[in-house]
């Protein structure tokens, strides 16, 4: 998606970290679907876990998050479960475009995925907003399921924290 095509409405701090925890946990929704590959797994998550994401289903992100989920912006688990509780609440529509830059597999049981998530949501009526975000996932396979432990994440063109 081209930069100039991207429509920002009231861009707020506030707003925007909503947006990005909101993505991040997207990512986690739905389970692997059963193999052998664990790429082709991480693929298929990401797949299903968009479409999720744009259902706003909030349960289903958070049974994908570890507990012992953090990030270097400080957040744990329990954050990112109220910025999703209060950015479904608010957004009648999400959509999302979600492109994988770069996927490193270690074993069978770790791996790093950077995206780049062009977002919008709508409350309604023409009250849009839009932005791209980088993101850097970091994935650990617990019990048979892919979790998300940590992630970095920054708008496009920003540095990733």
């Amino acid at each position: 998606m081209r930069p100039d095509l991207i429509v920002k409405t009231g861009c707020q701090t506030r707003r925007s970290f909503r947006f990005a925890v909101l993505w991040l946990c997207a990512f986690l929704m739905t389970g692997c679907v059963g193999g052998s590959d664990p790429e082709q797994e991480i693929r298929q998550w990401l797949d299903a876990a968009e479409a999720e994401a744009e259902e706003r289903q909030r349960r289903a992100i958070m049974a994908r998050i570890s507990e012992n989920y953090a990030d270097a912006r400080g957040n744990q688990k329990s954050d990112i479960e109220n910025v999703l509780r209060y950015y479904f609440l608010r957004q009648k529509s999400v959509s999302l475009l979600t492109t994988v830059d770069e996927l490193r597999v270690f074993g069978d049981s770790a791996a790093e995925l950077d995206l780049t998530v062009a977002m919008a949501g709508s409350k309604g009526g023409l009250n849009l907003s839009a932005d791209v975000w980088n993101f850097e996932l970091e994935l650990e396979r617990m019990d048979g399921d892919w979790q998300l432990i940590g992630a970095r994440w920054g708008q496009l063109g920003d540095e990733l924290r």
